[in-house]
């Protein structure tokens, strides 16, 4: 249980820190592809609808902590 307690402390940490992308959405500076795929990432993680649920065992955290990291990545 160990591992899951850890998958869901860095998943809350990964939604808290979508407040600096919204300040870089806010930003005139930044470009329009990017406040798209900002506006994605942010809505995927406050959804309540995921693409693999939350509650299934072992799949269900970690698909926010690869599809999220990506998102931020390609930014």
């Amino acid at each position: 249980m160990h591992l899951i307690g850890k998958l869901k402390q860095q998943a809350r940490q990964l939604k808290s820190e979508a407040q600096v992308l919204l300040i870089a959405y806010k930003d005139k500076r930044t470009p329009a592809t990017a406040k798209i795929l900002i506006a994605i990432t942010v809505s995927y993680l406050l959804s309540p609808i995921d693409l693999i649920p939350d509650f299934i065992p072992v799949v269900g955290l970690p698909d926010d902590l690869v599809i999220v990291p990506f998102l931020i990545t390609i930014h």
